[in-house]
């Protein structure tokens, strides 16, 4: 039977096709530039057109596959609501309305969800409400309750999940009760709201704010189930971070860096700390922040050429003219001059001395007859070019990469191929330690995990021989940072276009090829990966070559990925894997991407490795409230299918699948709760790197996130560092029970158990004990005739228990064994 899973969380929409207006953006808004007015020979077909910000919601995850293979750039920031997905997307005029049309509903100021507070009675249930003990029967279950504090606020989540939530007619509602600590009684009851997506049921849940602290909730289905679940603390009572040791150093970056200062700094450490730290070049250069020179010659689509140089702009292309020409005279052919880097073209006049060149002809006579220096002549965009050529005075070729935004960081970008290097840190560097690497910025845009991951190197480094915590670090594992993934589209951002978010690669054929469409060419890097590619059919990857998600023309096809799996196979003692985004807040893992058609996952991972991703996950996010009490909540915590959307391609599946790596994504920059106005306020891509310390700002949000980095450090040491077998056990134990009976294992720690139940020994090719469903626990056996369990634990470092080796059939068969016994009298 096939396993359907759905996917929770965030979303979001920003179209790359137009400048983006970001009130938040340090450097300034994105221009809405006209090339036009910047000298009165260009066409406005070269212009960027102008966009506004608006709030989007869309039905589902199957709205959303379609508006991504439109091309739409959807990724952060959004949220899922009980009716589907709410987004903010910078769009055109003409963007607004294609989405429109594809159903897409524009929200308005007051429109939207949020979550009730206020106990609303709950619904009416049907049938008796008894409670029911956990066992296989149960239609409902408890999936979390968890209770967190923030800003002095106290808050309660919770997930709820009945067997009958597939049912439409009538819908199963679900309330929600607490208690309001030990020893008292149930009340405060909520309706549950109830999320689908594309037809699939995946829970009911809800978000409040609490003065006290429950200690049991509980959920009653409308159908008549009802259960009662305990309540958990999430990232409660956490140790203190490292900068609250005597004498820390931290608070190392004062604002957002280029690719160049990243590197330049990066280097500067190997060189001051050579005992524990080096470079390592990537060998594959990027395509570099430099561009074909163009230009789009017309006033009308079908009259209209687009000129692309045979060189690079730099290298020459930016010095070409180009000049279409009107001679008197009729019965005149039409012919191509080059004097130099000027080229003329003389229009065709028909026998009444009319012009008689089409756009199309005249593109021909361009790429067969410029003397090489014009690489590429077409019509504008899906035009056939039948339109007649006007004249024109010349027109200066240019690669639009001389233009600064306002606010943008002094100093030219180096053009051409750009080499990465990985900054390496670690007292032994031999491979005999745990290695994790922190990739940052493989969107350009995105610029704080840059500065958050800066952070953290600069902490290693300045701490290593006065802290003792950093030296453990230091000398138990061995780091790799790539500061910046996408150097070229980081470059992009911080100086042409703030929103840009792909590479500068551009696959796009003719109809996409024109300058008008410069800020939406480039591959997403995060969709160019091998597993779960979207060139296979998973979604979340688009072919679309504008889209903000395209795929690329195959899988690896850019440097910047290929990159990444010369690291992890060359250094095979990564173990660990950071990939650093924002701006949602949200810490995942596999699966990451899935089938739109029944919503099918990649596999899940095993029981052990999910609940080792969680404990790791409650270390770092406890860790990054210690700075200023930001939390990350469980809805955005676990596989990012389940918690985000569907990345198809995307790094961690790669890593995680083929090389077995424990791959993390993290959204940094997540809502921050505002006690003053009880809201919680969203980050940006760019938020202000100064602001209310409070809120959303640039710094504190790279202070919060180089605290959980350094406790993923801490998370890989004691890893390695791991001996001890796991221990487990099967509940209730082996004896005799009058009647069937519901066990399940358990384990002093993340585990996978291997099991079989008709007499083998287990091995790993064994039956493994998996979850009830996802985000749940494990599954329940109900026996119902004398079963002997034989079984192992393998715990997330690869010890066994009790020392068993799975791989040989000796004597001692030291598995874990026991046996139910079933009296039927």
């Amino acid at each position: 039977m096939r396993r359907r899973h759905v996917r929770i969380g965030l979303l979001a929409l920003t179209a790359m096709a137009g400048s983006v207006l970001m009130a938040s953006a340090p450097a300034g808004a994105d221009p809405t530039h006209s090339t036009a007015s910047a000298g009165s020979n260009r066409s406005q077909l070269e212009d960027r057109e102008a966009v506004s910000l608006v709030r989007i919601h869309l039905t589902g995850a199957d709205m959303l596959d379609k508006v991504v293979a439109a091309g739409f750039d959807l990724e952060h920031g959004a949220k899922r609501v009980p009716t589907g997905i709410e987004a903010e997307a910078v769009l055109t005029a003409e963007q607004r309305t294609e989405l429109q049309s594809m159903g897409v509903k524009i929200l308005g100021s007051d429109e939207g969800f949020a979550w009730n507070e206020q106990a609303d009675g709950g619904i009416r249930a049907a049938g008796k409400q008894a409670v029911q003990p956990l066992n296989h029967e149960q239609t409902v279950r408890v999936v979390r309750a968890d209770w967190f504090t923030t800003k002095g606020q106290g808050f309660l989540y919770v997930e709820a999940r009945t067997t009958e939530g597939q049912q439409a007619d009538p819908v199963v509602q679900m309330q929600l009760e607490n208690d309001s600590g030990p020893d008292t009684s149930f009340g405060f009851a909520r309706t549950m709201s109830r999320f689908v997506d594309s037809g699939q049921y995946m829970f009911h849940r809800n978000l409040f704010k609490l003065d006290k602290r429950p200690s049991q909730i509980r959920v009653t289905s409308s159908t008549g189930g009802v259960t009662t679940g305990k309540v958990s603390d999430w990232l409660e009572n956490a140790p203190p971070p490292l900068t609250d040791n005597p004498g820390y150093k931290s608070n190392f970056i004062d604002g957002y860096k280029t690719p160049q200062q990243l590197y330049g700094r990066a280097k500067e450490i190997a060189q001051q700390y050579p005992d524990i730290a080096e470079i390592v070049y990537l060998p594959n250069k990027t395509n570099g922040y430099q561009r074909k020179a163009q230009a789009t010659i017309g006033g009308t689509g079908e009259s209209a050429v687009v000129v692309s140089s045979a060189a690079w702009g730099h290298e020459g292309g930016n010095d070409i003219t180009v000049e279409f020409v009107d001679r008197p005279g009729a019965n005149l052919p039409l012919t191509v001059e080059v004097t130099g880097k000027a080229i003329r073209v003389l229009l065709a006049k028909d026998a009444s001395g009319a012009l008689a060149s089409t756009a199309a002809e005249v593109a021909a006579a361009l790429e067969t007859r410029s003397a090489g220096l014009i690489d590429r002549a077409h019509p504008y965009r899906t035009n056939a070019g039948t339109g007649i050529v006007a004249p024109s005075a010349p027109v200066a070729l240019t690669d639009f990469l001389d233009q600064k935004r306002a606010g943008a960081p002094e100093g030219e970008v180096p053009r051409g191929p750009a080499t990465i290097p990985v900054l390496r840190i670690g007292k032994h560097r031999d491979g005999t330690k745990p290695g994790v690497l922190i990739q940052a910025q493989d969107h350009a845009r995105e610029w704080v995990p840059a500065t958050t991951s800066l952070e953290a190197a600069e902490r290693l480094v300045h701490n290593y021989k006065t802290d003792r915590e950093t030296k453990k670090i230091v000398e138990d594992t061995d780091v790799f940072f790539i500061l910046s993934n996408n150097p070229d589209g980081a470059n992009y951002s911080f100086y042409n276009f703030a929103s840009q978010r792909k590479n500068l690669t551009n696959h796009c054929p003719d109809e996409n090829a024109d300058p008008g469409r410069r800020d939406s060419w480039g591959v997403d890097l995060n969709r160019n990966y091998r597993v779960a590619s979207g060139h296979d059919g998973y979604s979340g990857g688009s072919s679309v070559c504008t889209s903000g998600t395209y795929q690329g023309p195959e899988k690896l096809s850019e440097p910047e990925s290929k990159n990444i799996i010369w690291l992890v196979e060359k250094y095979r003692n990564i173990k660990f894997m950071m990939s650093v985004h924002s701006n949602g807040g949200q810490l995942f893992w596999q699966p990451g991407a899935y089938i739109a058609d029944g919503r099918i996952t990649t596999p899940r991972p095993p029981l052990g490795d999910e609940a080792f991703y969680w404990q790791s996950a409650g270390r770092i996010l406890s860790q990054v409230k210690a700075y200023r009490e930001t939390v990350v909540t469980p809805e955005n915590v676990g596989g990012s299918s389940d918690v985000l959307y569907s990345s198809a391609g995307n790094v961690r599946e790669d890593l995680y699948y083929t090389y077995g790596i424990y791959a993390f994504g993290w959204e940094v920059g997540g809502s921050v709760y505002n006690p003053a106005t009880g809201n919680w306020q969203g980050g940006s891509f760019q938020p202000p790197w100064e602001g209310d310390p409070d809120l959303v700002s640039g710094h504190s949000e790279t202070m919060e996130y180089a605290n959980g980095i350094m406790e993923m450090f801490r998370v890989a040491a004691d890893w390695g560092k791991d001996k001890k077998d796991p221990k487990s056990t099967l509940v209730p134990g082996g004896g005799k029970y009058h009647g069937p009976v519901d066990v399940r294992f358990e384990t002093n720690e993340p585990a996978t158990i291997y099991y079989t139940t008709d007499g083998s020994r287990p091995t790993l090719q064994s039956q493994r004990y998996e979850a009830t469903d996802f985000r749940e626990p494990g599954q329940v056996f109900h026996v119902t005739e004398t079963t002997t369990f034989n079984w192992f634990s393998v715990d997330a470092a690869g010890n066994i228990e009790q020392n068993y080796d799975p791989t040989k059939n000796d004597k001692r068969n030291n598995y874990r064994t026991a046996t139910i016994k079933i009296d039927k009298k």
